[in-house]
Order: structure tokens, then sequence, then C-alpha cells
């Protein structure tokens, strides 16, 4: 059965370089335009994984990772920052929060699916 991957960010091109990636290894594919969106679609289904921007409207990428992380049925699910943002001090605020990874955009797709593979149990 295949994993199911949410991927949460605000552009639409982003969503479609990092959803061809993922369903071309072999992995299902669930988008959110934004945190408030992503939160609206965590929903009890069984997430293996969520990628999620940083920098988005609405709601931002660690606000929604510290909202998913009070959710029982997401408490331990992986979660992977995909983001322009590098600076040492965002990243351990995403940690903090609860993200497992961070990955610097642009981001190369081998590199983006060595880190889910890493994350995601076979």
């Amino acid at each position: 059965m295949a994993k199911t991957i949410l991927v949460v960010d605000d552009s639409a091109s982003v969503r479609q370089v990092v959803g061809i990636a993922l369903r071309g290894a072999g992995y299902e594919v669930a988008e959110a335009v934004d945190g408030a969106d992503a939160l609206r679609k965590l929903d009890g289904r069984k997430l293996h994984l969520i990628i999620s921007d940083v920098n988005m409207p609405n709601m931002d990428g660690i606000t929604f990772v510290k909202e998913a992380k009070k959710l029982p049925a997401y408490k331990f699910t992986p979660i992977i920052m995909l983001t322009t943002e590098s600076q040492e001090s965002k990243k351990a605020e995403g940690q903090a929060a609860g993200a497992k990874a961070w990955v610097v955009k642009p981001f190369q797709p081998p590199q983006m699916l060595a880190a889910v593979s890493k994350l995601i149990m076979p």
C-alpha cells in the first residue's frame, strides 16, 4: 500500500515539483495551500509524512507544526520543513515545534526523497 504524504506550500509550482518527485517515487500525495488549509485536512486519515513550507499566508509552517502535533492522530507524524529559510534560529524554532528535518529551497528532488525515505517507516 502506498504511503501518503501531505505537501503544504502556498506556491503551486513548489507543490507541483514536490508532488511529481514523490509520486515518481511511489508515494500518494495530498496538497494544502497553507497551514490553515493543511489543518483542515488533518481529519484522522493516515498520513505517513508531512512536508511544509515555513513562510505562508493565513498560518505559517511553524504554527502549523505546533497545531498538528497537538492532534493525537498526528502527534508522531514526521514533518519536513521545506523552505528558503536557512538561519539556525528558524531551524531551532522548527525543531522545537516538532519538525524532524529541514530542506532548503531550491532543493534537488533526490535530496528531498532521501530525507523522506529516512523518516517514513517501511
